[in-house]
C-alpha cells in the first residue's frame, strides 16, 4: 500500500515517514497542500493520504473538498492530521470528505490502528467496485461467448448506423449464422456446441479490428459491424471471417469437427435513408439466401427496385464458390 504524507512541518513529516515504512507501507512524502493535491489527482496516486490540516496553498481540508468534487477512482482514504480538537473543527474536517481524523500529538499504535481501518474500508470499496463492474458485464455480454449480447449489439448498431450518416461513411453489417449447428448439439451434445461457439468467437475476434462490434444476435447467430467499410470491403471482411473459421477444424472433446458459416451482408452507403430495422432484414435476406445457394458463402443484399420499399430480390450478390 502506497501512503501520501502531506505536513509542512519537517519533523513531523519526517516521525511519520519512519512509522510507516518501519510498518511496511510505501512513503510519498510532500510539503504543502497543492503538492498533496498534484500527486492525488494524478493516475497512480496513493491509495491514502494523511493530511495535514494546516498547510501552506491548499491546506488539508481543501484537498479533501477538492478531491471529493473530483471524484476518481479507485476511492482515496483520507485521514487528516490536525492539532484542533473542537467538535465543529472535527465536524468541518469530517464533511470537507475526510474519512477520519487524529489529533496531534498522536499516538502511534492509534495512528497504526486508524490506518488498518482504512485498509479495510478500501478493501470493501475495491469489492463492491469488481461486484458492480461484473454485474455490468453480465447485463451488457453474452454469458457462454463473452461478447456483447442481443440487446446491446441492437444498441450499437442504431448508434452506428446514426454516426456513419452524420459522417457521411459506410457502415458493414454481417449476420453470421453457423451451418448444420443444431447437427453439432444433437449429435455431440450442447458441451460440445458450447465449445464450438467459443472458438468460433474467438476466431471471429482475432480478424476483426479493434472498434468492430460482435454480437450474439441469437443461438448460432451473430451480429457484426463493421465501420467505415463499402460494400466490397464488407465482402472481403466476411469472406475473411469465413476462411479464419474453416481453416482448420475446431477441437473439441468429441474430436476435431470442421465448421462453416453462412453470411448474410448488408453496406449502408447504398441504402443510406434506411433504418436499423430495414438493414437487418436485408442481412437477413442475403443470409437466406446464402443457405439457399449451398451455405458456407457470404452473400451481400441487393438494392432496393424501387424507392422506400424493402427489397423484394437480391440482385447484387457476390459470394464465393462453396468448399468440398
Amino acid at each position: 500500500m502506497k501512503i501520501l504524507i502531506a505536513d509542512d512541518e519537517s519533523v513531523s513529516r519526517h516521525m511519520l515517514q519512519v512509522l510507516l515504512v518501519k510498518w511496511g507501507y510505501e512513503v510519498v512524502s510532500v510539503e504543502d497542500g497543492n503538492a498533496a493535491w498534484e500527486k492525488l489527482k494524478a493516475s497512480d496516486a496513493p491509495r491514502m493520504a494523511l493530511l495535514d490540516w494546516m498547510m501552506p496553498g491548499q491546506n488539508g481540508v481543501d484537498v479533501c473538498r477538492a478531491l471529493r468534487k473530483l471524484r476518481p477512482e479507485p476511492y482515496t482514504y483520507l485521514l487528516l492530521l490536525t492539532a484542533k480538537d473542537a467538535k465543529e473543527s472535527v465536524v468541518e474536517g469530517l464533511e470537507s470528505g475526510a474519512d477520519d481524523y487524529l489529533t496531534k500529538p498522536f499516538n502511534p499504535a492509534e495512528l497504526k490502528a486508524r490506518i488498518r481501518v482504512g485498509l479495510r474500508l478500501l478493501d470493501l470499496e475495491d469489492n463492491l467496485v469488481q461486484a458492480r463492474e461484473a454485474m455490468r458485464f453480465k447485463a451488457s455480454h453474452d454469458t457462454l461467448t463473452g461478447v456483447w449480447n442481443r440487446g446491446v449489439i441492437l444498441e450499437t448498431l442504431e448508434r452506428e448506423i446514426w454516426r456513419s450518416r452524420r459522417e457521411g461513411s459506410s457502415l458493414g453489417v454481417l449476420i453470421v449464422d453457423l451451418d448444420h449447428f443444431k447437427a453439432v448439439n444433437d449429435t455431440y451434445g450442447h458441451l460440445v456446441g458450447d465449445t464450438v461457439l467459443r472458438e468460433v468467437t474467438r476466431r471471429m475476434q482475432t480478424n476483426i479490428r479493434s472498434y468492430d462490434a460482435v454480437g450474439r444476435y441469437g443461438g448460432e447467430e451473430f451480429l457484426i459491424l463493421l465501420p467505415n467499410c463499402s460494400a466490397s470491403a464488407t465482402w472481403n471482411k466476411a469472406e475473411l471471417l469465413r476462411a479464419a473459421l474453416t481453416r482448420e477444424p475446431i477441437e473439441t472433446q468429441s474430436g476435431a469437427l470442421k465448421i462453416t458459416m453462412s453470411i448474410g451482408g448488408v453496406a449502408t452507403e447504398d441504402w443510406p435513408a434506411k433504418s436499423a430495422n430495414q438493414i437487418l432484414q436485408m442481412a437477413d435476406l442475403a443470409l437466406y439466401r446464402a443457405k439457399e445457394e449451398g451455405r458456407n458463402r457470404t452473400v451481400m443484399a441487393g438494392a432496393t427496385e424501387h424507392e422506400g420499399a424493402l427489397p423484394t430480390s437480391l440482385v447484387m450478390m457476390f459470394h464465393s464458390p462453396q468448399k468440398e
